[in-house]
């Protein structure tokens, strides 16, 4: 499909489906496995003590609660839990949301037997915390000087200590949680799943992070942006060194658990190479869902949105 925009590149970037699917991520660090599960380690000793109030938002499906829990280094998360009102949950799912942030919890969700925990991650929408900047732009660069300050990697540990939380409110899902990531979502959902087998399947919608070296290089309207502006004033090699070990490519290929991967041809925000790299490094089982573009609207969007629905349903009914 031929999409009219305005942005002044292309946001397919000159390549085909095929070579979408030839992809493969930049090489990895020595340490990259090591330096991730010492982080694990850490985030599931923490006590997430999830607190619940009801929440002014009904829904004829779900009964909906604000949430608190507690994450690394004293970070108090904030967001929302939904559990059926048909009876207990099934399954369990931790939402990652976007950059756009949430100011309410979504409601269109694929399963309605679940219990779903969605946590706004440290230092923004609901978690907001100053100093860390609210707008994508600062908040993507902060801490970047070192990979144990980068920001990102404490947002990985906010979906760990979420499933704690969820854990700790429903025991009886253990071995049934899911976990559904859009955009920037997507991204740190890789980095978490790598490492934790405690959720069995995984979604990941236009996942952002993908080959963080042609994230650096391909123009965008995205976070990336802000990655890009950064480089320009420091030498790019230290950046690289700390940005290697937030690539979600390079932590797909430790993925062990079933995967759905949704991944747009065309998206001006986070580039169809990085969001194929994630797909592709994935090495058991995953499954594509082709999407005519990510972060842009276009003919048929509503269309897809719902193929993709059913095929999540469909998806995680084993968990």
């Amino acid at each position: 499909m031929h999409l009219t925009h305005g942005f002044p590149f292309d946001p397919s970037y000159g390549y085909r489906l095929e070579d979408l699917l030839e992809l493969q991520p930049p090489p990895e660090p020595a340490d990259f496995a090591t330096f991730w599960q010492a982080r694990y380690q850490r985030a599931l000793a923490v006590d997430a003590n999830p607190r619940l109030r009801p929440a002014d938002v009904s829904d004829p499906r779900m009964r909906v609660h604000e949430l608190e829990y507690s994450s690394t280094a004293g970070f108090a998360i904030r967001g929302w839990l939904l559990t059926p009102l048909g009876g207990p949950p099934r399954r369990g799912f931790i939402l990652g949301h976007g950059y756009g942030g949430l100011d309410r919890p979504p409601l269109d969700l694929p399963r309605d037997d679940a219990a779903y925990l969605i946590p706004c991650v440290r230092g923004l929408c609901r978690s907001r915390c100053p100093p860390i900047p609210e707008d994508p732009d600062g908040h993507v660069v902060y801490g970047i000087e070192h990979r144990d300050s980068y920001l990102v990697g404490g947002c990985v540990e906010d979906l760990w200590t979420g499933a704690s939380a969820l854990l700790g409110l429903f025991p009886e899902l253990t071995g049934h949680l899911g976990y559904l990531g859009t955009s920037l979502g997507g991204g740190l959902g890789a980095l978490a799943l790598a490492w934790d087998a405690r959720i069995g399947r995984g979604h990941l919608n236009v996942p952002g992070f993908g080959h963080q070296p042609l994230r650096l290089a391909l123009p965008t309207v995205g976070s990336a942006a802000a990655l890009q502006r950064l480089a320009q004033t420091r030498a790019q090699g230290p950046l690289l060194d700390t940005l290697a070990y937030f690539d979600s490519a390079l932590a797909a290929r430790h993925i062990r658990q079933p995967m759905l991967v949704a991944a747009a041809g065309f998206d001006p925000a986070v580039a169809p190479p990085g969001q194929f790299a994630v797909y592709n490094a994935i090495p058991g089982d995953k499954r594509l869902c082709l999407l005519t573009a990510g972060h842009f609207d276009y003919p048929g969007r509503r269309a897809e949105e719902q193929r993709l629905m059913a095929q999540l349903w469909a998806f995680f009914a084993p968990l």
